[in-house]
C-alpha cells in the first residue's frame, strides 16, 4: 500500500504534463494553419506565384515523406490503396492547394482564413450526420446558419468592392472548403493513419513538378534565396508535416470534445495577423462576415467534455 500512492501520484503528474504538452502543440498547430494564409499572400505580393508555392509545398514535403511512403509499400500505396490515395490527393493535395494559393493571390488573407474553415465545418457536420449517424442539435444548426450568413456578407462585400478580383479569390476559397471538407471525413471513415495519408497526398502531388518545370519555372532569381527557403519551410514542412502531426497527436491526447474547440481560432489568427503584416483593414461588412463565421464556428464546434468515469 505504501508503494501504490507514489506511483499513482507520479502517473497523475505525468498525465498532466502530457496534457499541457498537447495543449501547447495544438496552439502551435493553429498558429501554423492560421498564419499560412497571411504568409502565402505575403509571398505572392512579393514576387512568388501560386505555382512557385505549390512546387515548394509538394517538392519539399514529398521528398521528406517519400522514404516512409516507399517503406509502406508502392503496390499498396503506403497501405492505403491507390484508389483511395488518388482521391485523398485530389482533396488535400494539388487541386485544393492550387485553389488556396490562387485565392490568396486575389483576395485578402482574412477571407481565406474564414471562408475555408467555415465551409469545412459545415461539410464536416453534414458528413458526420450522413456517414456516422451524428445527431443534429439546435447548437449545430445555429452555428451553420451563422457561418452561412457570414459567407453571404463576405460575398456581398466582394461584389461591391472596388477590386472585382476579390470575388474570384473568395470563390477559390469556397472551392477549398468544398474539397477539403471531405478529406477528414474520409480519413475517419476509412480509419487511416493521418501521417500515412499525408505522405500519400504529398508524394502523389509531386506529379505536378514536371509540369511546373516545363511551363512555370522562372529560375531561382525571382526572389532572394532566403525568401524561397523561408516559404519552402512554411509550405512543405510547417503546414504539410509539422502542423498535421501536432494536430493528430494533440487531438488524441486531449480528446475530440476539447480538440474541436481549437479550429475556430484559425480565422481569428489569420484576420488579426493580416492587419500588421499585410495592412489589410477589413471593411464594416467584411468585419460582420468574419465575425459571424468565427462565432458560428465556436458555436458549432463547442461540445461538453465527457465526465470522467467514476
Amino acid at each position: 500500500m505504501h508503494q501504490t500512492a507514489p506511483l499513482s501520484e507520479a502517473a497523475r503528474l505525468r498525465d498532466r504534463r502530457l496534457w499541457r504538452l498537447a495543449f501547447a502543440g495544438m496552439v502551435l498547430a493553429m498558429l501554423i494553419f492560421g498564419s499560412n494564409f497571411v504568409v502565402s499572400r505575403h509571398a505572392v505580393l512579393n514576387g512568388l506565384t501560386s505555382h512557385d508555392l505549390l512546387a515548394l509545398r509538394f517538392g519539399i514535403a514529398g521528398l521528406l515523406l517519400l522514404p516512409g511512403f516507399v517503406a509502406g509499400g508502392l503496390k499498396s500505396c503506403n497501405e492505403i490503396g491507390w484508389g483511395r490515395g488518388v482521391l485523398l490527393a485530389v482533396m488535400s493535395g494539388f487541386p485544393m492547394s492550387y485553389l488556396l494559393l490562387t485565392g490568396v493571390t486575389y483576395a485578402p488573407a482574412a477571407h481565406g482564413a474564414t471562408i475555408g474553415p467555415g465551409l469545412v465545418t459545415v461539410i464536416s457536420i453534414i458528413g458526420s450526420v450522413a456517414l456516422f449517424g451524428a445527431i443534429i442539435t439546435r447548437q449545430l444548426i445555429v452555428g451553420i446558419v451563422a457561418v452561412l450568413l457570414g459567407l453571404t456578407c463576405l460575398g456581398i462585400a466582394g461584389t461591391t468592392h472596388t477590386n472585382p478580383s476579390i470575388l474570384f479569390g473568395d470563390l477559390c476559397f469556397v472551392g477549398v472548403g468544398l474539397i477539403w471538407g471531405m478529406y477528414p471525413l474520409l480519413v475517419q471513415l476509412w480509419r487511416l493513419d493521418p501521417l500515412k495519408a499525408t505522405s500519400v497526398v504529398a508524394v502523389l502531388s509531386m506529379a505536378y513538378l514536371p509540369f511546373y518545370a516545363l511551363f512555370f519555372f522562372r529560375g531561382f532569381d525571382v526572389a532572394p534565396w532566403w525568401v524561397i527557403v523561408l516559404h519552402g519551410i512554411n509550405q512543405g514542412v510547417l503546414n504539410v508535416i509539422l502542423g498535421l502531426w501536432l494536430w493528430s497527436v494533440a487531438a488524441r491526447r486531449m480528446g475530440p470534445a476539447v480538440a474541436g474547440r481549437f479550429p475556430p481560432t484559425i480565422p481569428i489568427i489569420g484576420t488579426l495577423l493580416a492587419i500588421p503584416v499585410l495592412g489589410e483593414i477589413p471593411s464594416g461588412l467584411q468585419v460582420a462576415g468574419i465575425g459571424l463565421i468565427i462565432a458560428g464556428l465556436f458555436v458549432a464546434s463547442w461540445r461538453r467534455s465527457p465526465r470522467p468515469a467514476a
